[in-house]
């Protein structure tokens, strides 16, 4: 068994692009003798499946005003919330064991008799792929075929920020209202809670290493094969993420095709404006409203249509125009606030 960390020069990256685009680019360009494990954690990070709608998912007030990075996946599935509470180890490995692929009961098995050496003896799997301690998921798992091999992975929560991702992942707050956020947290829970005292001080990083060395067979985590990225790897990873999962168009221009419609009362007058959007991007804008102007609203729909759904990207399209012309006392501020109102 071989380790790929996800350092660089030496350092630890916690960034959940990086280790998105490192995942794939092993997938690709790295066969080695034997299994690849890539154990990460990350900062607060939200991850899309590749075929959901980035606006409906997530709440981007939230992740924005907090600085929670996302990033969409190439494979489908729902939304995720992951932070550095969170450990995660994906794997690489050969599909000769026709065995291996989708048996999510003998990938768990080894985690599952760590945890219970560790205090955790209520664990039991769930479902098809979750791991649930009193009730309450604690891990959740995926798994396809790559070139040949089977990648597949589990994430253990250790000590995440229910906070961040109860507001992260709630991108209508009337849905929060409805079902209430004890009740969204009383269906997760931190491996922490659970673990012999002995455990319960570890750090993540020191929750993860035990995990390792155990799931390895060894004693200490030097003994542990790894494989060191290159720096022709590395060039090609940083590319990866310039072309797609930093980049704006991958994962909100995936976003599928929508329709919505928005309206407020404003003190220049009652503003309403239907929007189609395709790739991210405005393909259709119809306002209406009771507002005073004296210029024709269709130079604004016009200047809308083509425009990323992104307020800086809006209010520039906006800002070209007179607005008080159009709209009187209704500002673009105000416009750019409707229209990426959640």
């Amino acid at each position: 068994m071989y380790i790929i960390e996800m350092k660089r020069d030496g350092e630890w990256i916690y960034n959940g692009a990086v280790a998105m685009a490192m995942q794939v680019y092993a997938q690709n360009h790295i066969f080695l003798d034997e299994p690849i494990l890539f154990p990460y954690m990350t900062d607060p990070f939200v991850q899309i499946g590749r075929y959901q709608n980035a606006m409906e998912e997530v709440n981007m007030d939230y992740v924005e005003a907090n600085g929670i990075q996302m990033v969409r996946r190439d494979t489908g599935g729902g939304t995720v919330y992951l932070d550095r509470g969170e450990i995660n180890i994906c794997f690489l490995m050969d599909s000769q064991d026709t065995n291996a692929f989708s048996n999510f009961d003998k990938m768990y098995q080894p985690v599952m008799q760590i945890l219970r050496e560790i205090g955790v003896t209520q664990i039991e799997k769930s479902g098809r792929n979750d791991l649930m301690v009193d009730g309450k998921k604690v891990s959740g798992a995926a798994m396809t075929m790559k070139n040949g091999r089977v990648y597949g992975g589990y994430s253990l929560l250790f000590d995440v920020d229910m906070e961040n991702m109860v507001n992260a992942l709630r991108p209508n707050q009337k849905k929060i209202e409805s079902k209430g956020i004890k009740s969204v947290r009383s269906r997760v829970g931190n491996l922490r809670d659970y673990v012999d005292s002995e455990y319960k001080d570890l750090t993540s990083e020191e929750f993860l290493e035990l995990i390792l060395v155990k799931t390895a067979g060894v004693t200490s985590y030097d003994q542990i094969k790894k494989y060191k990225l290159t720096d022709e790897d590395w060039a090609a990873i940083d590319q990866m993420m310039e072309e797609k999962y930093a980049n704006w168009d991958w994962i909100f221009g995936a976003s599928p095709r929508f329709e919505y419609n928005r309206n407020e009362h404003f003190k220049g007058g009652t503003f309403d404006i239907s929007l189609a959007i395709e790739q991210g991007r405005i393909r259709d804008c119809k306002i209406y409203g009771d507002f005073f102007g004296s210029q024709p609203i269709a130079d604004i729909e016009t200047a809308l249509v083509g425009t990323p759904l992104r307020r800086q990207d809006l209010l520039d399209q906006l800002k070209q125009f007179d607005l008080s012309q159009y709209f009187g006392t209704i500002t673009a501020d105000e416009i750019v606030d409707l229209i990426l109102e959640q």
